[in-house]
């Protein structure tokens, strides 16, 4: 009896181990095919960007290719449920109307921003952003594309900007109208009927990636992600989106960025992004249809003619990478600090048009005292409240 138990335990270890050690083998075949992927990749011209979308996988943090096919096979699609999202009254349908009108002012440049959450999570750190455009365009006009905003609460927030002078204004989108006659259209209409799966990202999220782009194409202008502070005049660009990236090497842009787009109306390229919108879309993939989008588009057409519109570097919108920007909202604490703040403070104000901010991951920093924030924020805001407690 005993020698059965013992051979028994004996045939369940070796098979626990043997299965360990092909667990084992599994996961060091994918790191080397990873990192296989990741000279490839390198080898690649650099400055190229590859049509791949990025997601986080939790085994070991890595960042690797998921298939949206295979991750959400045998999802049941889902028909949306009306909301706010779709919902068309007095407010949306006179959309276009009300954009005339507010243009038709005396504008030195013309604004847009979006806000997809409530009125009330409008707070002080998207109202740094618009005092900032204002204070680099004071003859500027925004329009902040929200149905929550336009409502008594969100007349509210913006009141002492239009106590002061101001030209901003909220107004409820109108979706059908924006997308009509344009490639997205049937695709709204699809995510509009279920027959479309919007995916897990938040619907509202990628729907702000295309309202930009659809708004741009209808009317022309600016558009701001409300995550900036503006240190300098747009008034000089003209086409033109910025580089988050750029190759070390070849100085070469890897990835492109849509939180600041300028174009004239019915721009080719802007036309080219909501195409590759409504035909790429993957509402499983963060960034997918957003930066990733708009920098698939411009690696095909980059040079083609018809197509006249400037990259600028990284230095132009972003001129701190969203891995350091914490260190923006710090006070210096040495005479070392001190310098490097001073120093970092006449490369942003003489080089960048703006300074993202990057919400996701500095959103709850405090802004410490004598920080570069600190003086930024002191700087280009006009009505200076709370400056240390956004």
């Amino acid at each position: 009896m005993l020698f059965s138990l013992l051979v028994l335990f004996m045939i369940a270890y070796s098979t626990v181990s043997y299965v360990s050690l092909q667990s084992a083998a599994f996961t060091e075949k994918e790191d080397s095919e990873l990192l296989q992927t990741n000279k490839f990749m390198k080898k690649v011209n650099p400055g190229v960007v590859l049509p791949i979308s990025l997601t986080i996988s939790t085994r070991r943090n890595m960042i690797v290719e998921v298939d949206s096919a295979d991750k959400f096979h045998g999802r049941i699609w889902r028909k949306l449920p009306e909301s706010d999202i779709f919902r068309s009254d007095e407010l949306s349908t006179r959309f276009h109307g009300r954009v005339l009108e507010f243009f038709n002012s005396n504008c030195e440049l013309q604004f847009f921003m979006t806000w997809i959450s409530t009125a009330d999570s409008f707070g002080r750190r998207e109202i740094l952003a618009v005092e900032s455009v204002f204070k680099a365009h004071p003859n500027g006009c925004l329009m902040i594309l929200s149905r929550t905003m336009d409502s008594p609460q969100g007349y509210t927030v913006l009141k002492p900007l239009l106590d002061l002078g101001f030209n901003v204004q909220a107004v409820a989108p109108d979706f059908p109208f924006l997308l009509k006659n344009t490639p997205a259209e049937a695709w709204f209409d699809k995510i509009q009927s279920g027959k479309k799966d919007p995916g897990v990202i938040p619907l509202a999220q990628n729907l702000s990636n295309l309202m930009r782009l659809a708004v741009l194409y209808k009317y022309g202008g600016i558009y701001l992600d409300t995550d900036f502070i503006v240190v300098n005049s747009f008034k000089g660009l003209k086409n033109t989106i910025g580089a988050q990236s750029i190759d070390s090497a070849s100085k070469n842009w890897t990835r492109l960025n849509n939180a600041v787009l300028v174009f004239d109306m019915n721009h080719p390229l802007l036309f080219k992004f909501i195409e590759e919108f409504a035909l790429t879309f993957d509402g499983n993939k963060w960034g997918h249809n957003g930066p990733y989008m708009v920098s698939r588009v411009v690696h095909r057409v980059e040079g083609r003619p018809g197509y006249n519109f400037t990259i600028l570097p990284p230095m132009a919108f972003y001129p701190v990478d969203w891995i350091k920007i914490v260190k923006l909202f710090k006070m210096p604490k040495t005479r070392a600090e001190s310098k490097w703040v001073e120093a970092k403070l006449h490369q942003l104000t003489g080089q960048s048009y703006a300074v993202h901010l990057w919400n996701k991951q500095s959103g709850k920093l405090m802004v410490e005292e004598g920080s570069v924030m600190g003086r930024l924020i002191s700087e280009y805001c006009v009505l200076c409240k709370q400056v240390y407690t956004s």
